[in-house]
């Protein structure tokens, strides 16, 4: 079966939907979500979206806070544009109806987190990602040019270049897991927007869906990825089995909360000179340290010098949620442990979205704009993702008519071949978590020499068992999920082990010096090694 559309967008995130929002008004629209729109990871943000939008701050002030969190890699002319357009962003999300929170004279409440040197988070309480969805998924439900797919997965990119033709994205083959078929999508423009990898690793602050499908099917297409090995580790994932990858926001140590150790001792300011607001990879780093240090298995987040109405009022979903757990935050610490957050490598893209291979573009956590360098700044992902959605989409519009006007190619339908119904979904389990605990163990938030060959060897040998399973049985979703991590936990192994030197959210005990001609992009592309390109 085969679906010809203008737009193929593979992901339900902000930047997909922004995206299908501004190009629905100039072509057809077919998004592909592997469950319900509302799974992605914006869904899951608390945070909120960073923007000048105060008169005490400027763009000069941003511009710099990300570069400085960036460790020397971000590009400066991606910076600037970001910045500089995030206002136009926020008006338009204002626009969308999304419901951000108003301080008393009816002015956007702007909150501070880590990293910033001013107030400049706009935010919806302490479920930012779940308003903005909500509002975009209305909009989209509205819209008479854009069909979404829910509970599909695109497996593989068409390029012409398989047909004897030039090398050309033209669309994908996607999964409708509830049918259990197979199905040809061929677009003008395909839109890669799934988001990030989280689930690589064992412990992640990511929904389920965060397999890296966007990368991976990048890479096996030909595109050119960069920037793999700067794998951000959010400080702060609540530390009870019961919760599942639930995040507490960096908003809290904006607001005054103060990391621990169990007994009580303020250990930041030791390792930092904004203590408890020092950048993500370093509040990572600091806990990670603190609890091989004193053989701690979590520390806490103390908030409780704070008023209990201003607490319950600026974090209502966290209170609930540890209330869910016994533990009120108002009255005693949280106890919590860093967590694979945010890739900050990618497919990378030029300025609209637009990535190595034609045809194929790129915009939110799949991307590597340049924007985060080594290390994002908070809150700027969803700043990143409006952005350059928009541009994208403003792009298209005035090249729709020249791809319109190009006649269509035949594609043969997916070939099932010779393979049959698994009976050992165990293997798949089994590799998956061995994947998972490999990541964690050898390539988390600090490296050595020793621990990546460790883990590229033994996701080497995965490698081959994960191919023969995939040609001999029919796709599944858990299938082609564990195909992905596997890619993507491969490139994240080869771009660490090309980086002699520590920087940003890379950091190895053989090279703990950052070197200052080392801010290079870490490029790799499929059949080409890993390596360093000047940015």
């Amino acid at each position: 079966m085969t679906t010809r559309t203008d737009y193929l967008v593979l992901g339900s995130g902000i930047a997909g939907l922004t995206f299908a929002l501004r190009a629905s008004a100039h072509g057809e629209v077919t998004i592909v979500t592997k469950r319900a729109p509302e799974d992605s990871a914006t869904n899951w943000a608390q945070g909120g979206v960073a923007a000048v939008l105060s008169e005490g701050d400027s763009f000069a002030k941003h511009a710099e806070d990300t570069r400085v969190a960036g460790a020397g890699l971000c590009h400066d002319v991606v910076v600037d544009l970001t910045v500089e357009e995030g206002p136009g962003a926020m008006r338009w999300l204002l626009d969308q109806g999304v419901p951000f929170t108003l301080d008393p004279s009816g002015d956007l409440d702007l909150g501070r987190e880590g990293g910033h040197s001013e107030r400049r988070v706009a935010h919806a309480g302490d479920i930012t990602g779940r308003a903005i969805a909500r509002s975009l998924l209305d909009r989209v439900k509205a819209s008479p040019n854009i069909r979404m797919l829910e509970w599909h997965m695109g497996i593989d990119l068409i390029t012409m270049s398989k047909f004897g033709g030039p090398d050309r994205c033209i669309g994908a083959y996607v999964f409708d897991e509830r049918e259990g078929k197979v199905e040809t999508i061929l677009a003008r423009a395909t839109m890669l927007a799934t988001g990030g990898a989280g689930k690589v690793y064992l412990y992640t602050s990511n929904p389920d869906v965060a397999t890296g499908d966007g990368v991976a099917m990048a890479y096996r297409a030909g595109a050119e990825i960069a920037n793999m090995e700067f794998y951000q580790f959010h400080p702060t994932v609540l530390y009870e089995p019961r919760a599942k990858s639930f995040l507490i926001s960096e908003a809290l140590r904006g607001e005054g909360a103060v990391l621990r150790l169990p007994t009580g001792e303020a250990f930041m300011p030791r390792h930092h000179k904004l203590a408890d607001l020092a950048p993500r990879d370093v509040v990572a780093r600091a806990i990670d340290y603190e609890m091989k240090r004193s053989g701690a298995d979590h520390v806490v987040l103390d908030i409780t010098h704070k008023p209990a109405s201003f607490i319950k009022d600026r974090f209502p979903n966290i209170y609930e949620a540890c209330r869910q757990f016994a533990i009120d935050i108002t009255q005693a610490p949280i106890p919590v442990v860093p967590a694979a957050h945010y890739m900050c490598g990618g497919v990378t893209s030029d300025l609209h979205g637009r990535t190595s291979l034609p045809g194929l573009w790129v915009i939110g956590e799949t991307a590597c704009t340049g924007l985060h360098g080594a290390n994002r700044l908070a809150s700027n992902s969803l700043l990143e993702g409006l952005v350059f959605a928009r541009r994208a989409a403003d792009k298209l519009e005035s090249t729709i008519a020249e791809l319109r006007s190009r006649p269509q190619p035949e594609v043969p339908d997916w070939e099932v071949g010779s393979a049959a119904p698994s009976d050992e979904d165990v293997i798949v389990s089994h590799n998956w978590d061995e994947i998972r605990r490999a990541m964690w163990s050898y390539v988390g938030i600090v490296r050595s020499n020793s621990r990546l060959r460790r883990a590229a060897r033994r996701v080497a040998l995965l490698e081959e068992e994960i191919r023969e399973y995939y040609w001999k049985h029919l796709v599944t979703r858990d299938l082609l999920e564990l195909r992905n991590i596997q890619t993507v936990a491969e490139l994240i192994i080869a771009s660490a082990a090309s980086r002699r030197e520590s920087r940003g959210l890379h950091y190895t005990i053989d090279y703990p010096d950052t070197l200052p001609d080392g801010g290079q992009d870490t490029v790799i592309k499929r059949g080409v090694p890993a390596h360093p390109r000047g940015i």
